[in-house]
């Protein structure tokens, strides 16, 4: 809980887990409200993987599925955990251009002259991310129900820690991107990058109907070991582990994005001390 303006805290007050989880979740319920009020933010990330669904699950859902030798509606339920995991990776772009609009704006100045915890100032937004990515989840989960998806629940809620996880990762990435670059603007034009990242993975088409020389980054992306491992806890089909990344997914989809959590982590907070320099 932050204390008045002005109010004297000190700074081992600050620095307590208390503090910090309630300054955190003051943030964060900034964040919330302000996507309550404008649902169309989150109308625009769901877009994306929507028409996905329709157009990779139907529209090229059977040429695709004819490729790796099975039935479309198999390609189909292949499709859904690369889907889910590509929502997690494109609300890189709302906090990125969130995060420089803040910065450009000066709301992060006025939030670092009040008495809160400087962590909490980024973490609020990081939680609201994965709260956001858990309504992602569960509405095009549904949609997918619909479409004769099935998943099994024993394990299924673990995948979905592993895509939250990942959820995560890609926050604090786009909160440093957001520090880093001029403004909302220059924000929006990184975003392209996210689409290589993407494409090039076991998202959508396994990596072994890539050519060799792609297969073999593709099968180190971060993505693509959250989308091994989700489908095989979701019980979805999926393709023979044939590498090294393959056979450990599960590993990889916690240790990449604990990894890039922990450097962007410290890179934003780094990054937020020096604003005003």
């Amino acid at each position: 809980m932050s204390a008045p303006s002005g109010a004297a805290v000190p700074p081992a007050v600050l620095a307590s887990p208390f503090w910090l989880l309630s300054d955190t979740w003051v943030v964060a319920r900034r964040h919330l409200l302000r996507l309550v009020r404008r649902p169309d933010e989150l109308l625009g990330t769901l877009l994306i993987p929507v028409m996905a669904v329709g157009m990779f699950g139907f529209v090229f859902g059977d040429a695709l599925g004819t490729a790796m030798a099975v039935p479309g509606a198999e390609y189909r339920a292949f499709l859904l955990p690369g889907l889910f995991a590509l929502t997690m990776a494109f609300g890189i772009g709302s906090t990125t251009v969130a995060m420089a609009a803040d910065a450009r704006d000066g709301v992060l100045d006025r939030m670092r002259t009040l008495p809160m915890s400087p962590t909490a100032v980024l973490a609020g937004r990081a939680l609201a991310d994965v709260l956001t990515a858990v309504v992602e989840l569960t509405i095009l989960m549904a949609l997918g129900s619909t479409l004769g998806w099935r998943w099994h629940a024993a394990t299924g809620f673990a995948a979905l820690g592993l895509l939250l996880l990942l959820r995560m990762a890609f926050s604090w990435t786009g909160i440093l991107l957001g520090l880093l670059v001029s403004g909302p603007e220059a924000a929006m034009k990184y975003f392209s990058l996210v689409f290589p990242l993407a494409m090039v993975a076991d998202t959508v088409v396994p990596t072994s109907l890539m050519p060799g020389w792609l297969a073999v980054p593709a099968g180190w992306n971060p993505l693509s070991a959250t989308v091994t491992a989700t489908r095989g806890l979701f019980g979805a089909p999926s393709s023979p582990a044939m590498t090294w990344p393959a056979e450990h997914a599960t590993l990889l989809a916690v240790a990449w994005p604990l990894g890039i959590t922990a450097v962007c982590m410290v890179l934003a907070l780094r990054r937020l001390r020096r604003l005003d320099r």
